[in-house]
C-alpha cells in the first residue's frame, strides 16, 4: 500500500514544503493539497516547490476541479511540472465543491466532468483534444505523463470513475461504504471495457495517532461537515433511503444545519457539531498505531492501492512521524 499527506495550502507555503519534505523521509510516495483559490494559497506554485525539495515525491489537487481553469491551462501547468522534475504529477479532479461554491458558482456537471478528464489527459501526454469545438495539441510536450484519478460518491459520478478515470479517490475511510463504492467503480470500468483492475484505488481521511479517543475526535469531527456536503447532494437528488444510495452514508446528515466554508477542512469547524462520534470513528483513523494498521489493512484487502492521510489537526508532524515509524513499515511488509 501507498501512502499520500493531504494538506491545504495555508501561509506560510514554507511550512506545506516542510511538512512533505517530512513526509517522504516518513516514507509517504505522493503529497496532496487542497484546490481552492479563494480559501488558500495556489497549489501549483507550490508544487514547484515541493518537487524541487523532495526526490521521488508525486503530487497533485486533491481534487481540481474542471471550472477553476480552463483544461488547456490545466494540462499545460501539469504537463511543465512534469518536464522540469520528471514524471511526477497525478491530477485528482472532482466537480468542485469549495472552489466553485466560495465564488458563487455551482459544482461542475458529471457530463463536463467526464469530458474534461479525457481532454486534460490527452493535452498533458501531449496528444490533440478539442476543446470548446477546437482541436488543439500543445507541441513541446514529447513525453508527458499524467493519470487522472477522479473523486466521486454517487452511483452516477462512480459509474464515471469507472469509465473513464485512471484512479478513483475516496474520501472517507468506512470499510462498508469503501466495499460498496469500489465494487461499483470497477463493475462500471468492466461494463465500459475497461481493466477493472488497472484503476488506482485512493482512500483519503484524517488520520490521528494517540490513545486520546475523545480529542482525536473533536480534531477530526470537520471531516464528516466536508464529506456531508456531497452527501447533502446526494440526498437532494435521490432523496433519503433511496436504494441508489446506502444509509450508511446519508442518514447522518439529517440534522446538518448549512455550512460555513470560512471553516472549510478545519478542526474546531462550529458547522459540523451535527457529527456524531460514530461518523468520526467510521470515517477517520483514530487511536494507537494498532488500531491504524489494523483498518488499514482491511481496507487493503477491498483494493485499496492508496491511503492519503488529511493531516488538519494540531498533531501533524507527530502523525507522519507516527505513520513513518509504525504504520506504512507495516502495511508495505
Amino acid at each position: 500500500m501507498d501512502f499520500g499527506l493531504v494538506l491545504q495550502t495555508d501561509p506560510p507555503a514554507s511550512q506545506v514544503i516542510s511538512l512533505m519534505k517530512r513526509a517522504e523521509r516518513n516514507g509517504f510516495r505522493y503529497g496532496w493539497t487542497f484546490d481552492s483559490a479563494v480559501l488558500w494559497q495556489e497549489p501549483f506554485v507550490i508544487y514547484s516547490q515541493i518537487l524541487a525539495n523532495t526526490q521521488k515525491l508525486h503530487v497533485g489537487p486533491m481534487v481540481t476541479n474542471p471550472g477553476t481553469r480552463t483544461w488547456e491551462v490545466t494540462a499545460s501547468t501539469f504537463a511543465t511540472l512534469n518536464d522540469m522534475y520528471g514524471n511526477r504529477t497525478v491530477c485528482g479532479i472532482g466537480r468542485g465543491d469549495s472552489a466553485m461554491r466560495v465564488a458563487g458558482r455551482a459544482p461542475n456537471t458529471l457530463a463536463r466532468l467526464g469530458e474534461a478528464i479525457g481532454v486534460i489527459r490527452d493535452l498533458a501526454e501531449g496528444r490533440q483534444a478539442v476543446v470548446d469545438g477546437n482541436p488543439i495539441r500543445i507541441p513541446w510536450i514529447k513525453e508527458g505523463k499524467l493519470p487522472v484519478w477522479m473523486a466521486a460518491y454517487g452511483p452516477k459520478a462512480l459509474a464515471l470513475a469507472g469509465e473513464k478515470a485512471d484512479g478513483f479517490i475516496l474520501q472517507l475511510a468506512d470499510v462498508y461504504l469503501t466495499e460498496w463504492m469500489v465494487r461499483a467503480v470497477r463493475d462500471a470500468a468492466a461494463k465500459a471495457g475497461r481493466d477493472p483492475d488497472a484503476i488506482t484505488i485512493c482512500v483519503a481521511a484524517p488520520a490521528y495517532v494517540g490513545d486520546d479517543l475523545a480529542h482525536a475526535r473533536d480534531q477530526c469531527r470537520w471531516f464528516g461537515g466536508m464529506v456531508g456536503n456531497h452527501v447533502a447532494d446526494l440526498v437532494s437528488r435521490y432523496g433519503e433511503h433511496s436504494s441508489m444510495v446506502p444509509d450508511e452514508l446519508t442518514e447522518y446528515v439529517k440534522a446538518r444545519q448549512g455550512y460555513d466554508y470560512s471553516h472549510h477542512g478545519r478542526a474546531g469547524n462550529p458547522s459540523t457539531d451535527f457529527v456524531p462520534d460514530e461518523i468520526v470513528d467510521r470515517f477517520c483513523l483514530l487511536g494507537p498505531p494498532e488500531a491504524h494498521i489494523e483498518k488499514l489493512r482491511a481496507l487493503r484487502a477491498l483494493g485499496v492501492d492508496q491511503f492519503a492521510v488529511y493531516d488538519m489537526h494540531d498533531a501533524r508532524e507527530a502523525t507522519i512521524d507516527a505513520y513513518g515509524q509504525h504504520v506504512i513499515p507495516a502495511l508495505r511488509d
